[in-house]
């Protein structure tokens, strides 16, 4: 299983690379600089539709967009359809993240002469950084078990590869397939893949809260 561990590991690491900062920017948007105008309700209900939306139809949209388009599955379409997975969940957690942040922090820093961006990035995301983290961390945990996008996008692969523009294995895939099958060592590894996930889940969890823990 060690392929699918390390496709895994690479598309979900692309499409957190990817999408993060994209929702980053637009949760900041969203609560810093336009809460009420015409673009940002049309964002916050496109954001609405992506959260609600099953993974299945995000890996659909992928495959007829780029997989039919290129006539391969491969890697980068996985990391496509994981990185509009991950977008919305950053998006919001970080709109109500900063919404949180007491107005007194911001009137402070503009009496003082600091232009908003300072003030963005020294004052409000510092203190809403743990809340961005675990928004962050929630929308990781979600894409690490996603197997329908993937079936449509990145397949499968039988053999250790690092071409993300070839068709790519990952955990939750092989665990889908060893689940299914009537061999008793593949539902075992199955298990082990399971478990795997799991771990790595709860690693990040704790891993975060060590990093953003309030310090005295």
């Amino acid at each position: 299983m060690q392929n699918a561990i390390y496709g895994s590991f690479l598309m979900v690491m692309f499409a957190t690379f990817v999408g993060t900062p994209i929702g980053i920017m637009a949760g900041i948007y969203l609560a810093e600089y336009n809460p009420k105008g015409w673009l940002a309700s049309v964002t916050r209900f496109v954001n609405d539709i992506l959260l609600s939306a099953p993974s299945i139809v995000i890996g659909l949209f992928v495959y007829a967009v780029v997989v039919s388009r290129f006539k391969s599955f491969s890697g980068w379409a996985g990391v496509i359809a994981l990185a509009l997975i991950v977008i919305p969940v950053v998006i919001r957690t970080t709109e109500n993240m900063l919404q949180l942040v007491p107005p007194g922090l911001r009137e402070a820093a503009y009496a003082l002469g600091a232009p908003k961006w300072k003030v963005i990035t020294s004052i409000t995301l510092k203190a809403a950084r743990s809340g961005v983290v675990t928004g962050i961390l929630l929308a990781v945990a979600r894409i690490a078990g996603e197997t329908a996008p993937l079936l449509f996008t990145a397949l499968n692969n039988q053999f250790w590869t690092s071409d993300l523009s070839q068709p790519m294995a990952s955990l939750p895939v092989t665990i889908f397939k060893f689940a299914m099958s009537p061999y008793e060592n593949w539902q075992q590894l199955a298990w082990a893949g399971v478990f795997l996930i799991t771990m790595a889940v709860l690693g990040l969890n704790i891993l975060a809260r060590v990093l953003t823990r309030n310090k005295n």
